[in-house]
């Protein structure tokens, strides 16, 4: 079955260049994945042999950034996919196939879950020491781009998920919210970033686990960021003393690295929750966007964890206790309704 958002010709392209140009003719071509960009992956069986073909539309996808730093990683002893052709022009790769064992389906099932973390953050660690020295041919995650994310949540999850006129009031404390997260993301050292490291990212794999996907919006920036996109995943959750040890062992990981990191206990983790909340901000606004631009529902089941994180770190710190208030006075109920009319 073709997914319904890759178009008839394109998907008749793809299958040209598989079977005539690569030597694929006969062998079954299948969805394999698809994410909230405009990418497709296919897996094509040759045999005992398994390839996946990203599909990624010229128009709408640059392959240069997955090029390179698929190339970075790899050198650095990372576990990604292998391109084996590229055809630039069309957006199409032939890749390395990582399998389908989802670090998600693992985690949901509470299956080796401190080991699975262990090599997540064992991987982390490598990425954010060795990878530290590519950070700066990356683009910076900077105060732009981070003010930029966290505009959507006002104008998708407010105003057009719950309904909320975001009024001059409104507006001026987001404005001293997002100032808040904004120094403490200045605060911390710069690294490389995945910028999506997280359970539906990463593969389990008998050898070098993790797997690592989805890496072509990589960045330099803060290095708690994909810290906590991992430990504070937006598809699964840990009870707030887990979460804790494994962020202070993180940080201890990376210090053992060679990292400069000075920040104490009590700094580290304040930067982890407000780095939190800047990301959970953006998604609020990402996942409703998919909603109702994109047509893709199916992100809407993932709010309630994504606000809670919101709610609890919010509370937590004097300086974000502001918007705290705001959402129990104003946005709970309303999500409520809205979750209720959107997933009828």
């Amino acid at each position: 079955m073709i997914p319904p958002a890759a178009s008839a010709h394109r998907f008749q392209e793809l299958s040209r260049w598989i079977s005539e140009d690569l030597g694929f003719a006969g062998c079954p071509i299948a969805p394999a994945s698809a994410d909230a960009s405009f990418r497709r992956y296919f897996r094509i069986v040759r045999g005992a042999e398994s390839f996946i073909v990203m599909d990624a539309p010229p128009d709408q996808e640059n392959l240069g950034p997955y090029l390179q730093v698929a190339r970075t990683l790899a050198q650095i002893g990372l576990s990604v996919p292998r391109v084996l052709a590229r055809d630039t022009e069309r957006g199409f790769l032939l890749l390395t196939d990582l399998g389908s064992r989802h670090y998600l389906d693992e985690l949901a099932a509470n299956r080796g879950v401190d080991r699975l973390y262990a090599d997540a953050l064992g991987a982390l660690a490598t990425m954010q020491t060795a990878g530290r020295a590519h950070a700066g041919n990356l683009p910076a995650y900077d105060r732009e781009t981070l003010t930029r994310e966290m505009d959507l949540m006002p104008e998708w999850f407010l105003r057009r998920h719950l309904g909320i006129d975001v009024d001059s009031s409104a507006r001026a404390m987001l404005e001293r919210l997002y100032d808040c997260l904004l120094r403490s993301a200045a605060e911390q050292p710069a690294t490389f970033v995945h910028r999506d490291y997280h359970s539906r990212n990463l593969m389990v794999l008998d050898a070098g686990n993790p797997g690592i996907l989805d890496f072509q919006d990589a960045v330099g920036g803060p290095v708690t960021y994909d810290l906590v996109s991992l430990l504070k995943d937006c598809y699964v959750a840990w009870p707030p003393e887990r979460v804790r040890a494994w962020a202070l062992h993180y940080r201890k990981l990376v210090r053992q690295g060679g990292f400069p990191l000075d920040a104490d206990e009590s700094v580290f983790m304040r930067w982890f929750d407000l780095m939190g909340i800047q990301r959970h901000v953006k998604v609020l606004g990402i996942f409703c966007r998919l909603y109702y631009r994109d047509r893709k529902p199916q992100y809407l089941r993932d709010l309630p964890r994504v606000l809670a994180y919101v709610r609890s770190a919010c509370a937590a710190y004097r300086e974000t206790s502001e918007f705290a208030e705001f959402l129990a006075a104003q946005v709970d109920g309303n999500f409520e309704r809205a979750q209720a009319r959107t997933l009828a």
